[in-house]
């Protein structure tokens, strides 16, 4: 029933989200540029930006600070075992864009990184000579795959995003994402639904501690932190889908020995 329900909203949501084929990688330049991309929902923007605002100050900001405080080692370990979970939707999202080899590296990564690696604590894969690991999503899939962005949204709780974005997001609701399977959606006996709550909010914490000054100095400095936000995150979400190095300020995931030099 609430596969069925959420297939509906996905179907619903398509509705907004302008779709031309091409994986040309000019248009993909175009289609989402931040100034090509509508702002339709300002409003409701506004309000729910307003409310995450509100979160952060009593919640995200407070325990991010703490977080900071950790050593080093314990942050990396954390980060990276983040890393090593989200290939369960990497690597998929790697085969829907034709890039086979990748997926396979990245699968041999996640194998070893799990092991070897702890759970992924320590990123053995990278020590012993793997490629820079690379995220991909969903959203970034229907890009290549031509899917416009449609409108800006910024989304309760979950932050910044498009209506392609958000449409993209349900797709781990329904089967996308291995790690929600295992744990919400299946009894297997040794993963609970708090397992997975716990990583998405950890890794919120780990995101938010990263960029905890940039955020500091872009809030202080911003004439409307709002438009603000909204820019880097668009350029950024830009530099993403067209798989550039390019690191966007307050959306820095990088190592944290590399953030800390």
């Amino acid at each position: 029933m609430i596969k069925k329900i959420l297939i509906t909203l996905i179907t619903t949501l398509a509705l907004t989200v302008n779709v031309s084929a091409s994986s040309d990688g000019e248009l993909l330049l175009k289609k989402n540029n931040p100034a090509e991309i509508k702002e339709c929902w300002e409003g409701f923007n506004r309000a729910s930006f307003a409310l995450n605002q509100g979160l952060d100050k009593i919640i995200f900001k407070p325990v991010a600070s703490v977080y900071r405080t950790l050593p080093t080692p314990v942050k990396s370990g954390v980060s990276n075992s983040l890393d090593n979970l989200s290939n369960v939707v990497t690597i998929p999202n790697n085969i829907l864009q034709g890039e086979f080899g990748k997926a396979g590296e990245n699968t041999v990564r996640f194998i070893i990184n799990t092991t070897v690696g702890i759970l992924g604590l320590i990123d053995i894969a990278t020590l012993i000579g793997f490629d820079e690991y690379e995220k991909e999503d969903y959203g970034q899939t229907f890009a290549f795959h031509g899917i416009g962005p449609g409108c800006y949204i910024v989304l309760p709780v979950l932050g910044p995003s498009t209506a392609r974005d958000a449409v993209a997001s349900v797709t781990n609701f329904v089967g996308g994402d291995a790690w929600y399977n295992v744990t919400v959606q299946n009894d297997t006996h040794y993963f609970r639904d708090f397992d997975y709550y716990a990583s998405k909010v950890t890794a919120g914490v780990d995101f938010r501690a990263k960029n905890y000054d940039s955020l500091e100095n872009l809030e202080k400095n911003s004439i409307d932190f709002y438009a603000s936000v909204k820019s880097l995150y668009l350029q950024d979400r830009q530099q993403k889908i067209l798989n550039s190095k390019v690191i966007t300020d307050t959306q820095n995931d990088s190592d944290w020995e590399e953030i800390e030099d």
